[in-house]
């Protein structure tokens, strides 16, 4: 099997924030998308080591922010190369409110906006995928989504690399790859995200 057809789907990109009492936290996305219209239902795919994953499956409640073209890099950083057990990703931020389900949500960088509650919850081994219903929505630009070719392309910067690679890490995960050289069709065995997601650990 070729992996790398796995890189033709188009994906966009989300901000998925959630709330347990007074923590806030979010994280990058590529597995919002509509299920059903009668209901109005959505599924959502996340890693189950990822902080939001745990706050959903305790709390039941969700927002979800569609990322523009006109989203920084910086965002991706704030919200995909960190994890919320060790900083608070909504601190400084700007350009956020809190919905009526009391969870932040971008109003910057954002086309739209979903909020809902999780119905059912089904185990993928590494992932969870909530089955929600979508209780609201409401479209805040008109930028172009971003997907996640867009990403790659134009806003993720482009490695030069100065020194000898020893390994390669997952943004994602955090998932250790040894070896200078890291396969193209490569794919995490945490988190399953291919080798885009993956940034050089150089020698000191």
């Amino acid at each position: 099997m070729d992996n790398k057809a796995l890189f033709k789907i188009s994906y966009g990109l989300f901000v998925l924030s959630a709330r347990d009492g007074e923590k806030d936290n979010g994280c990058i996305i590529n597995t919002f998308s509509q299920v059903t219209s009668n209901p109005l239902r959505g599924s959502i795919a996340i890693n189950k080591l990822n902080l939001t994953c745990e706050m959903i499956q305790k709390t039941g409640k969700f927002s979800v922010s569609v990322l523009d073209t006109s989203a920084p890099f910086d965002l991706f950083k704030r919200f995909g190369f960190q994890s919320g057990k060790d900083a608070d990703k909504f601190e400084g931020l700007s350009g956020t409110v809190r919905g009526e389900n009391g969870i932040l949500h971008l109003t910057e960088h954002t086309n739209a906006v979903f909020s809902g509650t999780v119905v059912q919850e089904i185990d993928l081994g590494t992932h969870v995928m909530f089955i929600v219903d979508i209780d609201d929505a409401e479209v805040l630009g008109s930028g172009d989504s971003v997907t996640y070719t867009y990403y790659q392309e134009n806003i993720k910067p482009k490695f030069k690399p100065t020194k000898a690679i020893k390994g390669w890490r997952c943004v994602i995960c955090g998932y250790i790859y040894e070896g200078e050289n890291l396969p193209a069709d490569f794919i995490c065995p945490v988190c399953k995200h291919g080798a885009v997601d993956f940034v050089p650990i150089m020698e000191e």
